[in-house]
């Protein structure tokens, strides 16, 4: 940006006439204040530099002219071209603001490139601010005015987990208020693009983000929150198909809501077919129902997060399974490859209020792979695995933060996404993998990556993805309990699902922070971004 040009007010001097303002260039960024005095008058220069750094931010600035009121009329002109980097207003803009006697209150004043006079309660983002008002004993009006902060729009993103880096179980994190603290301006909106990336999954989108910004005092629209079987909506051609559904909480509202239109549940299956739950002695019936030739066959499983009651419907998986979609029949031989399976969310343990961690989904997977591996000496197979730490899922974050960034108007492609979360073995290692990804895809062509790979190859704004751990979950160095990796010994045990090939290189986070607020504020330093 070039060096503003001449400025000129419509000030006149002692005898009248029109006086021509002196030139003003700011050659380098710095913050320059001239005082002048000649004759008994003074003459305020504040030079805020065209281009000037904030903590290694470069921000927009402009210059501002001050006069006594007896020879200014007590007007003051902020003069400069293009001085709010993207308002479309070029030329000079004009602060009206009427001033009388020595001082004027502190405030915030609007300006726009109009004459009309504007309040002093500036809800624009064009929105320059006193920060410094002084009179001289010649009544000369000193002020410093700011312009709003125009920090360049953000090229960056957060994802951030939600259980163990901003809340454990109903308990938000202390860490986590002053986090948002840090990434809200003023009016209460998110500086940056934001989204909430979990591996939970038995609750809806939307009550999520009510359940997020009760706690943390920010407004999360229901589009900023990803549940571990979010991306499945991407799985278009199982849609129409008739699917057994497992999980708990809404399964049939989650489900329809990712648009499978055609579910079974469990309860369903089993009250159609309730021979099949025979671990309960107490649900075991004490007669013999007659058999059934009016079900529909299910064509496809799809598992949404641990149930309640594992052993039925590990039982009742294995049965459509083994029976291709009719468990009322028996087959001599299992059908081989089976029905798709469709899986959300991986994680062998996750963190709630407890001191150790708890069984999660991906524990609930290994017991159903396990079982089939025993019974037919096959594997099962995936068609889709969602939830951290499947490139899809990175890949769908990455979406909605593009998305984000173009409703708040930011043009600037996001480049860099900051994932951070407190499972070394979902979020560091998923976020490591995501980048390993980009990096590939960037020097042209991406690896097939099976079950949890992306659905399509697609050009993609972010060049890099870089992970943060963090010490208020599931990771905690101080615990001998806990997941943290082996330096220089024997290896830790793998907690990722089968279908992820071990690499100790990508549980290795590239920084470890004690919490959330941490994590904000590393970044702002990287980015050269200063707290509000």
């Amino acid at each position: 940006m070039r060096s503003f040009g001449p400025c000129f007010s419509s000030a006149r001097g002692g005898d009248g006439a029109p006086r021509r303002e002196p030139r003003l260039r700011v050659r380098r960024p710095q913050v320059r204040v001239g005082l002048v005095r000649a004759l008994g008058s003074v003459q305020l220069a504040v030079t805020l530099a065209e281009r000037w750094r904030l903590r290694g931010r470069e921000q927009e600035g402009t210059i501002v002219m001050c006069e006594p009121p007896r020879r200014f009329g007590g007007g003051v002109t902020l003069c400069g071209e293009e001085a709010t980097a993207g308002d479309g207003c070029a030329g000079t803009l004009s602060l009206i603001d009427q001033i009388h006697g020595s001082h004027a209150p502190l405030g915030r004043f609007a300006f726009s490139s109009s004459s009309q006079p504007l309040s002093s309660t500036c809800e624009s983002k064009h929105c320059a601010r006193v920060v410094s008002l002084f009179s001289s004993y010649l009544l000369t009006h000193i002020l410093v005015i700011i312009l709003p902060s125009l920090q360049s729009p953000p090229t960056f993103g957060f994802l951030l987990d939600i259980d163990g880096v901003l809340v454990r179980g109903h308990r938000v994190i202390p860490a986590a208020l002053e986090a948002f603290r840090r990434l809200m301006n003023s009016q209460g909106q998110l500086r940056v693009p934001v989204v909430f990336v979990t591996n939970a999954g038995n609750s809806l989108q939307h009550s999520k983000a009510q359940e997020l910004s009760a706690l943390l005092g920010c407004e999360v629209d229901a589009d900023q929150v990803i549940l571990s079987h979010s991306p499945m909506k991407l799985f278009s051609e199982y849609h129409e198909k008739r699917m057994l559904v497992s999980g708990q909480g809404p399964v049939v509202e989650n489900a329809q809501g990712l648009g499978f239109r055609n579910v079974v549940t469990m309860d369903e299956l089993r009250m159609a077919f309730p021979l099949l739950d025979m671990v309960d002695l107490e649900r075991r019936l004490k007669t013999t129902p007659l058999p059934r030739n009016d079900f529909p066959p299910i064509e496809g499983v799809l598992l949404l997060g641990e149930p309640v009651r594992w052993e039925t419907s590990l039982q009742l998986i294995m049965d459509v399974l083994l029976s291709n979609g009719s468990p009322g029949t028996g087959l001599a031989t299992p059908p081989y490859p089976h029905l798709p399976i469709l899986a959300s969310n991986m994680d062998l343990l996750w963190m709630a209020e407890a001191k150790m961690p708890r069984f999660g989904h991906g524990t609930f997977l290994l017991c159903l792979e396990t079982i089939y591996q025993k019974v037919t000496g096959k594997e099962l197979r995936y068609e889709g695995l969602t939830g951290k730490p499947s490139i899809l899922t990175y890949q769908y974050a990455q979406d909605l933060i593009r998305r984000q960034a173009e409703r708040r108007g930011w043009v600037a492609p996001i480049r860099k996404l900051y994932a951070v979360g407190d499972n070394p073995t979902s979020d560091i290692y998923g976020a490591n993998l995501f980048h390993q990804y980009l990096q590939k895809a960037t020097r042209g062509g991406a690896p097939e990556l099976g079950a949890g790979g992306p659905r399509q190859q697609q050009p993609s704004a972010s060049q890099s993805c870089i992970s943060i751990l963090v010490c208020t979950g599931v990771y905690n160095p101080r615990n001998p309990q806990s997941t943290e990796p082996v330096l220089g010994g024997e290896q830790p045990p793998f907690h990722g699902h089968r279908d992820l090939c071990f690499s100790p290189g990508l549980m290795e986070a590239s920084h470890v922070v004690n919490d959330v607020n941490e994590a904000v504020q590393l970044v702002f330093r990287e980015e050269g971004w200063a707290s509000e």
